[in-house]
């Protein structure tokens, strides 16, 4: 495709998205009070649970053992707490069977069992003075919760001679899901208003800081009524949420940022509105279609695993992903076109200092007002620093980022349990006492289904053999109904240690006169395990993959792509090792409020590698780009690369620092999964930003050179043909040390060249 072609199809949609801007924000309006409504209560349609493979063995035994023996799989546990007078008191007993009768006559409510029917010592505290009235409630996750919220009231608290209590994983579930939306409230709260704050600080205009904003809550709005649509057709996290609102703010703002930066430019070098704004879409917006895709790609892989939690990300995160640079593409072209120079209103930092503001002031002038040769400010020295001693800023950054990474070596899988929960919350109580006053902890069992039918001495053969097995505590059962059976067994240590783990390989492999199948909390995470570690290459494959051929599009270069790939992983090394030291070690656990449970739940890495990755590649193809109009223009690397930082260090850094706002409202979650989400994917993008945009790879594209730009010829072909042109031709790399073909330095300038730009 030529140049002229290209260039063609840039000035059209210019011309399209403004030609009535009035009539977009109209249409823009109506489609978000739309939204509003679609989208209302979403949450109370969302899960909390999707750690599970749903092809998992595990899976189909739970499902099996629902089916044929309901009383197998309690998910509602009432703790009766007699006090002094102790369970076996005849009025206790008299009360706690009246609760069991009511519990089993309630509709939703199957295979109620209690200690006063049973008299099973697991069902006893040891103390005496409480027991258990264990139930299933049946349905979807929604239905389970409604029905969870219709009885509790009913049997909660004061009962005659007891105080009863409501607990087991559906509480957990429910308690969670309670928890998270009313956190996700306070986050927004907190990270309006400081967003908003910070944007003023930025911009200085109010007008410019408002934009953003308003870009981030159409994104939010929007992509909560395409999560209400999603739930229709499958299930979806609660925990969705809060990335959409993440997502949503910081996206927003990095793309609105980067846009209204490059309007302002405009205006100020004595561009008209329009022009200025096709300028603006030919360059800013194109980076911004280009940083959507490489971000809703690393999201977007997250489909391949089987879990909804993880794919709940992914339908989350690429909704909001691309709603976002739809209304930066869009709306704000058409806001832009009925600013013009308004943009610049009410600089309320001029309440903040004591001279007259002049035209020097502002994020545009502060860009322009280093001429082309300088050094261009704190950041133009920067770069210079960082290239003069490249060798060594690139080893040291690199050798800190690796040696910050190291705890995560150490790091131990497991499973999302009760304590994520805050320590008041009246689940994880429940789920505490059973914990430690119970003997061997009801609920935290293995269960092996028999099929088949057998003969009482074969289950009983099995049943020894089981038992004698180095890491089985007890063997209770058989319980035996046509040609099913199940078995309950007791591991050593804990629920979902490493020897819990371990047992469920050496059930599985134990062979039977009937087909067996495990399940139990154990044999859930190692089928998750199995089921991440066996699509994980996949996922980083596409990753991988997809991001080397956006980035060689937008760069027709070779080396770049390789380098964003391997130094966004470097930047996230960071994140993991300090996941690792606080969440699973329990360092500052007091001071941010958590309980360490001593492992890492196994979903949690890989949600955060592709959401902090695809950030990470959104300020590189910020920086990038600007890097290489630069180079189109001039042909000169090193000065191309201290430009690019020149013009985006600020632009990056306060973009990292709103998001990382954002991140670290999200992060003040009570839940600790979300706490960890949101605490560990700010200090990725803060590092990112600070560090390796900063230091690392000015240090390495000084070290690469002009070979940074190197392609093969019928790579060369294929960009020139299908990539992104910035303008004027960038010169050949070869034995002319960097010049032009015709031998010339070739600073290519004017207005006509920069309007050459395709895509």
């Amino acid at each position: 495709m030529s140049e002229v072609n290209r260039g063609s199809r840039i000035g059209g949609w210019s011309r399209f998205v403004t030609a009535r801007p009035r009539l977009s924000l109209l249409v823009a309006l109506v489609i978000t009070a739309l939204a509003v409504v679609a989208g209302s209560g979403v949450g109370d349609r969302m899960g909390s649970g999707g750690w599970e493979d749903p092809a998992a063995s595990s899976t189909y035994a739970t499902r099996a053992l629902e089916r044929e023996f309901p009383a197998s799989q309690p998910n509602l546990l009432l703790l009766v707490d007699a006090g002094a007078k102790g369970v076996d008191d005849p009025a206790v007993a008299a009360e706690a069977e009246r609760l069991t009768e009511r519990l089993a006559a309630e509709e939703g409510v199957i295979g109620v069992g209690s200690y006063w029917q049973t008299r099973a010592p697991a069902l006893r505290a040891e103390d005496g003075g409480e027991a258990l009235i264990a139930a299933r409630i049946v349905g979807t996750e929604k239905e389970a919760g409604e029905t969870l919220e219709r009885i509790a009231p009913e049997f909660r608290g004061a009962q005659g001679p007891v105080e009863v209590s409501v607990g087991g994983p559906v509480a957990v579930r429910h308690e969670m899901q309670a928890i998270i939306q009313e956190d996700l409230l306070r986050a927004e709260l907190i990270a309006l208003p400081v967003t908003l704050v910070l944007l003023v600080m930025v911009f200085g205009s109010a007008i410019a800081a408002l934009l953003p904003l308003g870009i981030g809550i159409v994104a939010i709005l929007g992509t909560n009524a395409v999560l209400r649509g999603i739930t229709e057709i499958t299930d979806v996290s609660v925990f969705a949420q809060n990335l959409t609102t993440a997502l949503g703010l910081g996206l927003a703002v990095d793309y609105a940022l980067f846009i209204v930066r490059r309007f302002r430019e405009e205006l100020a070098e004595g561009a008209q509105v329009r022009d200025a704004v096709g300028t603006t879409l030919r360059t800013a917006g194109r980076t911004v279609l280009f940083s959507a895709l490489t971000v809703a790609v690393s999201l977007a892989a997250m489909m391949v695993f089987p879990q909804y939690f993880l794919r709940s990300f992914a339908y989350a995160g690429i909704a909001v992903v691309l709603l976002a640079a739809a209304a930066a593409l869009i709306l704000l072209p058409a806001a832009l076109m009925l600013l013009g120079h308004r943009v610049n209103s009410f600089d309320l930092r001029r309440l903040f200092r004591r001279r007259k503001p002049t035209p020097g002031d502002g994020i545009a002038a502060g860009a322009r007002s280093a001429g082309p040769e300088g050094s261009g400010g704190g950041w133009g020295r920067t770069a210079t620093l960082v290239m003069r001693r490249a060798p060594l800023f690139a080893v040291a950054t690199a050798t800190g980022l690796v040696l910050l990474g190291l705890p995560f070596l150490g790091v131990k899988f497991g499973t999302a349990d009760h304590r994520q929960l805050p320590s008041g919350a009246e689940a994880r109580v429940v789920q505490e006492d059973i914990r430690g006053g119970f003997p061997g902890s009801p609920g935290g069992g293995l269960e092996v289904l028999g099929e088949g039918g057998a003969t009482p001495a074969e289950y009983a053969d099995y049943r020894d053999r089981v038992a004698a097995l180095p890491d089985v505590e007890r063997v209770d059962g058989p319980v035996v109904s046509g040609d099913h059976a199940y078995f309950t067994v007791l591991p050593r240590g804990e629920a979902v240690g490493q020897d819990a783990q371990r047992l469920v390989g050496e059930l599985r492999s134990e062979p039977a006169a009937f087909d067996t199948s495990v399940t139990g909390t154990a044999a859930v995470l190692v089928d998750s395990k199995d089921a991440i570690a066996d699509r994980l290459p996949l996922a980083v494959g596409i990753i991988v993959v997809v991001t080397l051929l956006l980035v060689f599009l937008l760069t027709g270069s070779v080396l770049i792509p390789i380098q964003a790939v391997a130094l966004n992983a470097l930047s996230l090394t960071a994140m993991f090792g300090a996941v690792v030291w606080v969440f699973q070690d329990g360092n500052l656990s007091g001071l941010l409020g958590f309980t360490s449970t001593g492992d890492i739940e196994t979903t949690l890495p890989v949600l955060m590698f592709c959401v902090a990755f695809g950030l990470s590649m959104d300020y590189g193809v910020f920086l990038i780009s600007r890097i290489k109009e630069e180079y189109d223009r001039g042909g000169d690397h090193e000065h191309a690369v201290v430009f690019g930082l020149r013009r985006t260090g600020g632009l990056i850094t306060a973009a990292a620092v709103i998001l990382a706002v954002v991140m670290v409202a999200i992060g003040t979650s009570r839940v600790t999964n979300t706490k960890m989400l949101g605490l560990g994917i700010a200090l990725a993008v803060v590092m990112d930003a600070m560090v390796v945009r900063s230091l690392l790879v000015p240090a390495v594209m000084k070290l690469t050179g002009n070979a940074t730009w190197w392609a093969p010829r019928p790579l060369r072909r294929f960009h020139e043909r299908f990539g992104v042109s910035e303008g004027g031709s960038h010169p050949e790399v070869g034995t002319d040390g960097g010049k032009g073909a015709d031998g010339a330095d070739g600073a290519v300038s004017g207005a006509g060249e920069r309007d050459k730009v395709g895509v």
